[in-house]
């Protein structure tokens, strides 16, 4: 059974920065993409990065692009999520996820069955 630990979160003004974490232990298997995911309140849950471990092929949002960076260490079984230039907007709670599929679509929270229990970032203006 694949267990995921977020840590890093916080309150930080306009234009900070953050690094999250995610500590991952079981199956290996099972976790053959890596995402980080957000949930603000009045809005739905979507997929901020991805990252494959296999491969180290990185997917990101839009919304992010140029901001955040996924990235992973292996030895370590962690991933991480660095934050710059945040925005009031990027205000949500942060959820790691796993998956041992091979999906269509990377952003998808339906296709990640393994989840940690977030980390809340909070940026002010």
């Amino acid at each position: 059974q694949v267990q995921l630990v977020e840590s890093g979160g916080g309150s930080v003004q306009t234009g900070g920065s953050l690094r999250l974490s995610c500590v991952a232990s079981g199956d290996t298997v099972s976790r053959k993409y890596m995402a980080w995911f957000r949930h603000a309140p009045g809005k739905e849950r979507d997929a901020v990065a991805v990252i494959s471990t296999r491969s180290g092929v990185t997917w990101d949002r839009t919304s992010v692009k140029g901001r955040f960076i996924i990235s992973q260490d292996n030895a370590k079984n962690t991933v991480y999520l660095q934050m710059n230039s945040l925005k009031p907007e990027d205000t949500a709670m942060y959820y790691c996820a796993a998956t041992p599929s091979s999906v269509i679509n990377v952003y998808m929270s339906a296709a990640y069955p393994y989840w940690g229990q977030g980390t809340q970032v909070t940026v002010s203006s």
